[in-house]
């Protein structure tokens, strides 16, 4: 693969991308609410770390409803973040280091309060009326409205809000103050494209799109038979989706610029592959989600599963695998704003496992085929917020609507289950902030102010000022991991991806070779365990070893990996 024309070498494959969470990495006014002057007195710690994108979900101004997925203006900053100038500040703070920005661009629908909606409400002859998604009710038997069809929203509900004003229907996927673009009209899509154009002539190196899979809808509007989320076999991946991407590719082309696009629903990686396969000039990556799906219920999110290494292995191979062979590129994630931590969620974050299965995740993601994305936290290893934390502490509105929904017809068995898995799944696990020093509030913001969201109670024991002077900390094992990537790329970037002992249910190993044939075998034990492993060929080098591994240790035949162990030899 390497250089060959199957794939080509790219920046954006040898890069990684550190996500900020602007509410929660640094209050630099003493509001209790992060701000872009708090992210720009950090960027040196994240230059030391070895990131190379910077990517901030989003600072455009929003009523915040969904957390700044309700944009009202794509052209200004929510004033609680600051101003223009310090996003050109910020830019200009990454460039002269060497790093890159990317911005997050939720186009799918807007706020509410966005002028273009609120003059598309106004009457069915507006101009505007056409830059959303209405619809005529529909009448039962009696005579009694109904919407459109029978989608289920993404947080709980239908997808339809009736309108008095026009006597129609509004769609909205997600709540009903985040109303659906229509892509079907180009004006719509030109606004799209201008926008994507002010901002990379602003310095902006590329884009986050969120959910960008779901702007194409079935124009029928048919109902749906589904019994989890209704509706989206109509909308995910819609029947001008690649289209449209086509369109939005075009102008990424002419930047150079980085594109991720957030693509949940589908998991047919047929479809996905045209949105990022090299030729087809859509999207550098995607961010899938059947990773993220492992632990989910029969009857979704908020529902129980246990997964089996087995599973994780299957999936992980599948889509390494299918995008090296189809030209395509992986975006590689096991945590973000909308996800749980992942020490908590994929290994052990009690206090004797913590520090290793964080070490661990670094190893197991961070030499895969792909572009590696560290969620703010991770490079210390954050974990979920405690088991005993009062359900009046979560503000992730996922959560809040299925709990609002389901409260008055579930028994006290089901509610507490439900409970159970909010601490598991909530968004709010990712939202705490970031933990930076001891000090009250972990340093995220001055002693005496109440931050936007309770700060996680272990910060004393997890925080960036104790591992950045710690060699053998969660935070410089990333620093090896993002150094060795970089010195490996013929092998880490462009290498093939093979399991090593598939069968295995306690160890994860995979190898990577280059087109030259040098190897490096990666091996993770997930359990909380000591378990014997054999490596399948004689190691010459040791490239990382968070417990100190040397190559005697492990050329000597069986070896007793220790709970959680983790390391990365050439062969």
């Amino acid at each position: 693969m390497g250089s060959s024309n199957q794939n080509p070498r790219a920046w954006w494959k040898e890069s990684s991308v550190y996500q900020i969470y602007p509410a929660s990495f640094q209050d630099s006014t003493g509001t209790g609410v992060g701000d872009l002057k708090g992210i720009i007195s950090r960027v040196d710690y994240l230059k030391n770390l070895g990131v190379d994108i910077v990517w901030l979900s989003p600072i455009f101004k929003s009523p915040q409803v969904d957390m700044g997925y309700d944009v009202s203006d794509y052209e200004a900053i929510d004033p609680p973040y600051g101003d223009i100038s310090d996003v050109d500040v910020l830019k200009d703070k990454l460039h002269e280091r060497g790093m890159k920005l990317v911005l997050d661009l939720v186009v799918n629908h807007t706020s509410d309060q966005h002028e273009w909606f609120k003059e598309s409400r106004k009457s069915k002859d507006n101009p505007y009326r056409d830059w959303y998604v209405w619809r005529p009710a529909k009448y039962d038997a009696d005579g009694n409205r109904q919407p459109p069809n029978n989608w289920q929203g993404h947080f709980q509900g239908d997808t339809w809000e009736y309108d008095e004003t026009t006597d129609e229907y509004y769609l909205h996927l997600f709540c009903k103050e985040q109303p659906d673009l229509n892509w079907e009209n180009l004006a719509v899509r030109k606004k799209v494209h201008e926008i994507m154009r002010f901002w990379l002539d602003r310095g902006a190196d590329g884009f986050r799109m969120d959910v960008i899979n779901f702007v194409s809808k079935d124009q029928a509007f048919p109902d749906s038979d589904q019994t989890v989320l209704r509706g989206h076999e109509f909308y995910a991946c819609g029947p001008r989706c690649h289209e449209y991407l086509k369109e939005i590719g075009e102008i990424l082309r002419e930047y150079d610029a980085f594109s991720v696009g957030e693509m949940p629903c589908v998991h047919d990686e047929r479809e996905l592959i045209k949105a990022v396969r090299a030729d087809r000039g859509e999207l550098s990556m995607i961010f899938h989600f059947e990773l993220m799906d492992l632990d989910h219920g029969p009857g979704g999110k908020f529902t129980p599963r246990t997964w089996k290494l087995s599973e994780l292995k299957a999936t992980t191979h599948k889509w390494q695998k299918f995008m090296y062979d189809n030209q395509g590129w992986n975006a590689l994630y096991l945590e973000n704003h909308d996800q749980p931590r992942s020490v908590s969620r994929f290994v052990h974050d009690d206090p004797q496992n913590r520090a290793a299965s964080a070490k661990l995740i670094a190893v197991f993601l961070g030499f895969q085929s792909g572009t590696p994305f560290l969620y703010q936290g991770q490079e210390i290893g954050m974990t979920n917020v405690p088991k005993d934390w009062p359900f009046e502490e979560y503000k992730d509105i996922d959560c809040l609507s299925h709990w609002n929904a389901n409260k008055g017809n579930a028994d006290a068995a089901t509610l507490n289950s439900y409970k159970v898995e909010y601490q598991l799944k909530s968004r709010d696990n990712a939202r705490t902030p970031m933990q930076w020093d001891t000090t009250p509030n972990a340093g995220f913001t001055k002693a005496d102010v109440t931050p936007w969201m309770r700060v996680n109670d272990n910060y004393r024991e997890i925080n960036a000022a104790s591992q950045t002077s710690d060699p053998d900390s969660v935070y410089h094992c990333w620093r090896r991991v993002l150094e060795k990537r970089k010195e490996h790329v013929d092998i880490f970037v462009y290498g093939d991806f093979q399991l090593v002992d598939e069968a295995h249910e306690k160890v994860f190993a995979y190898s990577r070779k280059a087109d030259n044939g040098d190897t490096a075998l990666v091996v993770c034990n997930f359990a909380a365990e000591t378990v014997s492993w054999i490596l399948p060929a004689k190691a010459r080098e040791v490239l990382i070893s968070p417990t100190g591994r040397a190559l005697e240790d492990l050329n000597g035949g069986e070896i007793q990996l220790a709970p959680c162990e983790a390391f990365v030899v050439l062969l």
